[in-house]
């Protein structure tokens, strides 16, 4: 795994890498640096087995990430806009796809391209004074990075409706409300909650996990039908697996596993 961004400090606490958006000054706003980094850091942890989970937060205390740097964009023309829109879409899908579970602990602003991005993690948790939006349609333009598909999966389509057109903020309480986010926490607790998280879903069977959340996501990619079928085939998958050996066998016994997984 690449040990040296510019804009991202990430840090290995056993299993589980932490990853900090880190540009505070700018209140963490994608730039193509920040994307391009994002995107070579999700390739890394794809293939980085020693990595079981993942946290994602922003440095400082006001945000996790404000949204995509209006400043680079004020002056693209269209295929400029449609390059940026490109690369940021390949930033969020590599992070929803990672074989890890990815947590967002998000410690302040997430608004445009910093909600989009909350939105392509699996589990989202929210400090107290985290504020949420997609303000596109306020400065003239739209969701470009998955917001208009991702918000009606993970609230209802009314919910999400007025959120993407009226553009307005709300606060963590309405995330919680609204289900977009797993819990509120004090800002204090925040990370040590999300790393505690991260570390109880380490210490699972790995290839189990990676299993679970490729049937989860598969949950949002056609009927039900297809969704069970996939969950059927993923199933009879781990009992060719090391891990399922030693869970079951661990179980009987009444021991702790020890998974390698494999």
């Amino acid at each position: 795994m690449q040990s040296q961004f510019e804009t991202l400090l990430v840090e290995l606490d056993g299993p589980v890498a932490v990853v900090t958006i880190n540009r505070p000054k700018a209140l963490n706003a994608l730039n193509q640096k920040v994307l391009e980094e994002l995107l070579a850091l999700g390739n890394s942890l794809r293939t980085s087995p020693a990595v079981r989970a993942v946290v994602l937060t922003g440095a400082g205390e006001k945000a996790f990430v404000a949204g995509a740097d209006i400043a680079a964009m004020a002056a693209m023309q269209p295929a400029e806009a449609l390059g940026f829109a490109e690369l940021g879409h390949r930033v969020m899908d590599g992070l929803e796809s990672l074989p890890q579970p990815v947590i967002a602990a998000v410690n302040g602003f997430a608004l445009g391209g910093g909600l989009e991005l909350a939105m392509a993690c699996d589990i989202l948790l929210a400090s107290e004074s985290a504020r949420f939006g997609q303000p596109e349609v306020s400065i003239g333009v739209m969701p470009g990075f998955g917001g208009s598909q991702r918000l009606p999966r993970r609230v209802s389509f009314g919910a999400a409706a007025e959120i993407l057109l009226s553009g307005d903020s709300f606060p963590a309480a309405e995330a919680l409300r609204l289900g977009l986010v797993n819990r509120v926490l004090p800002l204090a607790d925040l990370l040590p909650e999300a790393k505690k998280l991260a570390h109880k879903i380490a210490s699972r069977a790995p290839v189990a996990v990676q299993k679970t959340k490729q049937a989860l996501h598969a949950s949002r990619q056609g009927p039900l039908s297809e969704g069970n079928a996939t969950e059927r085939q993923l199933f009879s998958d781990l009992f060719a697996t090391a891990d399922q050996k030693e869970g079951m066998t661990a179980f009987l016994q009444k021991r702790p596993p020890t998974y390698t997984g494999q």
